[in-house]
C-alpha cells in the first residue's frame, strides 16, 4: 500500500532495486491486502468518502476495478443521508506552496456557502486525513458534519502522502509551521465564502490536541476549542512520554540542549492570550501524553477566567479503547461544547456569564 495525497492505493515492487508499479483501482483507501498462494485471487478492504468499509475480491491484481464486494457488514450506512466530502486545496502564501485537506459538508448542504466551521486536526504528526470511510471517536468528522458543521481536515506540513520534504520540514517548528498552514486554509475558506467567519471552531486529538492548544494562543478567531490529549509544555512531556525520541527529534535535542526550542513551541508560555472556551479530554492512564498536560491547560484557563471543562476517562490510556462507551461519551460531550459556544463570540459569552 502507498499513500499519495488523500488516497491509499496498491503498488507492487519486484525487488528493492525496481521502481514501484501502480495498480489502477478505485479512488479511496485500500487496506488488509491478502493474496492466494494457489491462484491470482486478491482480497482487500476498501472504503472512500461515500463507501463504507467492505471486503472485496478481485480475480487478479490487474482487475481491481472489477472487484466484487463479498461482505455487506456496513450496508446500513449506505441507506442514510451521509455527509458528502471533497478535497480542498489552497495556497499558503507565506510558504508559497499548495496544501490540501478534506471538506465534509452537512447532509443536504454540499458546496453551500457561509457554513459554521469545525477545523478537525488529525493526529500524528506523521499521519493524514484520507479519502476513506471513518466513523470512530478519533476520526469523527462525519458525525460533526451530520450535526451541521462544515468539517475541515487539513493535511498541514508534516502530513504523510506529500513526500519526505513535506514531512520533515516541520522539524524544530513542529507546531508553529503546521499552524500557519492551517490558519491560511481557514483564511481561504473565509475568502471563498464557504464558511461563516463568525462561527469558527477548532479541535483535535493527540498531536491534533497539541496543535489545538497552540492555535488558541495564536488567534482569537475560534469561538470554541476541543482539545484531546494534547501537550502544552514539552520539557515535562519529554520526561513522561513513552517514546521520548519524538520530542527529541521534532525539537532537535534534549531540553537542556535546545531549551529555546522547547520553550518557543510550547503553548503554556502564551496561554494568557487565549480567549477561546476550551473542552479538554484525557485518559487517566495515558503514558503517551501524560494527563498532567491536560491538568495544566485546565488550571491555566480556569485561572484566566476562560470557560473550560476537563473530562478524564478512568482506566483509559491514549487509545481510549478499554470501554467502548467512553468513545461515545467523548464525541457527545465535544459536540455539546461546540453547540454551546461555537455559534457566538467570546465577548457575547462573557456577557452572559
Amino acid at each position: 500500500m502507498g499513500q499519495l495525497g488523500t488516497n491509499i492505493q496498491i503498488y507492487e515492487q519486484k525487488s528493492p532495486s525496481h521502481d514501484l508499479i501502480y495498480h489502477q483501482g478505485w479512488n479511496g483507501t485500500y487496506a488488509k491486502l491478502s493474496t492466494s498462494n494457489k491462484n491470482d485471487l486478491i482480497a482487500f478492504v476498501h472504503s472512500s468518502f461515500t463507501k463504507p468499509k467492505e471486503v472485496y475480491l478481485a480475480d487478479n491484481i490487474h482487475q481491481l476495478q472489477s472487484a466484487q464486494a463479498i461482505t455487506s457488514d456496513n450496508e446500513l450506512f449506505t441507506r442514510r443521508d451521509l455527509p458528502k466530502s471533497k478535497v480542498y486545496r489552497w495556497t499558503n502564501g507565506e510558504e508559497n506552496r499548495t496544501i490540501e485537506g478534506i471538506l465534509r459538508y452537512p447532509p443536504g448542504q454540499f458546496e453551500q456557502k457561509h457554513l459554521p466551521l469545525l477545523v478537525l486536526i488529525h493526529g500524528g504528526l506523521y499521519a493524514a486525513s484520507i479519502n476513506g470511510f471513518q466513523a470512530d471517536w478519533e476520526n469523527w468528522g462525519m458525525f460533526a458534519a451530520s450535526e451541521g458543521w462544515l468539517v475541515f481536515e487539513p493535511n498541514y506540513g508534516g502530513s504523510t502522502g506529500y513526500g519526505s520534504q513535506f514531512i520533515h520540514e516541520v522539524r524544530y517548528q513542529f507546531l508553529s509551521r503546521p499552524a500557519r498552514d492551517i490558519l491560511s486554509g481557514v483564511d481561504q475558506l473565509v475568502k471563498d465564502g464557504i464558511v461563516d467567519p463568525n462561527r469558527l471552531t477548532v479541535g483535535g486529538y493527540s498531536y491534533g490536541g497539541y496543535l489545538t492548544n497552540w492555535l488558541i494562543t495564536q488567534t482569537t478567531r475560534f469561538n470554541a476549542a476541543i482539545s484531546g490529549a494534547g501537550a502544552v509544555e514539552h520539557t515535562s512531556e519529554w520526561g513522561t512520554i513513552d517514546f521520548p525520541v519524538f520530542e527529541y527529534y521534532v525539537l532537535g535535542g534534549a531540553p537542556w540542549e535546545v531549551p529555546e526550542n522547547y520553550q518557543g513551541e510550547a503553548a503554556i508560555y502564551q496561554l494568557d492570550k487565549v480567549r477561546t472556551p476550551t473542552h479538554i479530554i484525557t485518559g487517566e492512564n495515558d503514558v503517551r501524553v501524560n494527563p498532567a498536560q491536560s491538568y495544566m491547560l485546565e488550571r491555566a484557563l480556569y485561572y484566566l477566567g476562560i470557560p473550560v471543562q476537563l473530562l478524564i476517562f478512568p482506566n483509559e490510556d491514549h487509545s481510549i479503547s478499554n470501554n467502548p462507551w467512553h468513545g461515545k461519551i467523548k464525541v457527545r460531550e465535544e459536540l455539546k461544547w461546540l453547540q454551546k459556544y461555537g455559534h457566538q463570540s467570546f465577548e457575547t459569552i462573557m456577557k452572559l456569564i
